[in-house]
């Protein structure tokens, strides 16, 4: 068993900091709105708060279990089916936005699919600590995680959701590649991938328009491009040190739901490219310690584990800054700890204080870089 260290804290502090800038953007970028549309500037930044103790509470409770126990068939399947419950629930409740991703219940909104992340990384993490040997025997371990995997995307998909779905099928693809599999399959399921998603952008006339208007936003300014333009005249007009804190003009109704998908926009003008550097480097850090938590983990769910939490906060954060930048197409997906909304913010949190019990579980010659607590775990230093 490994010696019990202290937690990662370069990775503990950088997702606090991100945190903190949440409920201040948060508020920055919704007071206005919220005044508007509920008569209560500090609508959105009391929700946020909230939500944020409540995860920075699952955190601290989440560092201190032993991330072995998550490997449990009792609780993984009891997690599963949380989740595909909560997925086929949604379609009770009314529509937002033409889409059916929430459960409401007294008031307090919660979207399943942000815990379906988190239920697929650890099935998939289980699974191949036990099966990682034959990695390539598609039957014996491949199958089940497709299965898994293809029922949460699918579910997903029809509320709709292509954002994450898209999140889910990279984490848990990016998981079975570093277990040990052969790029002959590797290459055989972009092969499958690639056109299935281009289908689903063909079918949905509205995920077509994205995909032609991210070529050139200009061609639609007042419809699909628009919320491009204005974000890329939000980060522009920023400048190096920004407008100031609250002195932003694009979030004035000009960027739809500021303080959801595009707050980096926000971020970069009011604070400019020193801001945006700060929550880049933030999450570039996260990406490196989670990284190497990976590389030095105890056991081989260890490694799995910590290399897909890492994989979900670095990858969705990456797609949302690149949304912004005007990079990808528009996806719909949130910046982690810093949009509004509490179901990614908790979920992503306690993703976190798993990572860091993986931390705190390193023997001192892994810790030091000498050689890893499990030279098995290695299977992620096959493709470094």
């Amino acid at each position: 068993m490994a010696r019990t260290l202290k937690s990662d804290k370069s990775l503990f502090w950088a997702t606090l900091l991100l945190v903190g800038a949440s409920v201040v953007m948060v508020y920055s970028a919704s007071a206005v709105q919220a005044l508007t549309r509920f008569h209560r500037p500090e609508y959105f930044l009391f929700k946020q708060l909230a939500w944020g103790l409540l995860g920075f509470g699952c955190l601290l409770c989440t560092m201190r279990v032993d991330y072995h126990e998550y490997r449990r068939p009792a609780v993984i399947w009891s997690l599963l089916a949380v989740v595909g419950v909560g997925l086929m629930l949604v379609f009770l409740f009314a529509a937002n936005n033409g889409a059916h991703r929430w459960i409401v219940l007294a008031g307090v909104s919660m979207q399943p699919s942000e815990l379906a992340k988190l239920a697929a990384i650890l099935f998939t993490a289980a699974l191949l600590e036990r099966r990682m040997e034959r990695i390539n025997d598609v039957g014996y371990a491949l199958l089940p995680i497709g299965v898994v995997t293809v029922m949460l995307a699918g579910l997903i998909l029809l509320e709709p959701d292509f954002g994450t779905t898209a999140m889910i099928v990279c984490v848990v693809t990016t998981m079975v590649f570093a277990a040990g599999l052969s790029y002959r399959y590797l290459i055989g399921t972009m092969v499958v991938l690639l056109p299935a998603a281009m289908l689903l952008v063909i079918m949905k006339p509205y995920r077509l328009r994205r995909v032609l208007i991210f070529l050139d936003p200009w061609q639609d300014p007042l419809g699909a491009g628009y919320q491009t333009i204005q974000s890329l005249i939000a980060v522009g007009s920023g400048g190096a040190f920004g407008k100031g804190l609250m002195g932003g003009v694009q979030k004035l109704f000009y960027i739809p739901e500021p303080h959801t998908d595009y707050i980096f926009a926000v971020i970069g003008e009011e604070l400019g490219l020193v801001g945006t550097t700060i929550v880049v480097l933030c999450f570039a850090v996260i990406a490196w310690r989670g990284l190497r938590t990976a590389l030095v983990a105890p056991d081989r769910f260890g490694a799995l584990l910590a290399l897909g939490l890492t994989t979900m906060v670095a990858v969705q954060a990456f797609f949302n800054m690149s949304v912004v930048l005007g990079l990808v197409p528009p996806k719909g997906i949130p910046l982690p700890f810093v949009s509004n909304g509490g179901s990614s913010l908790v979920v992503n949190l306690i993703g976190m204080g798993i990572l860091l019990n993986i931390s705190q579980q390193v023997s001192p010659t892994a810790a030091s870089g000498a050689v890893l607590s499990d030279p098995n775990a290695g299977a992620l230093l096959q493709r470094a």
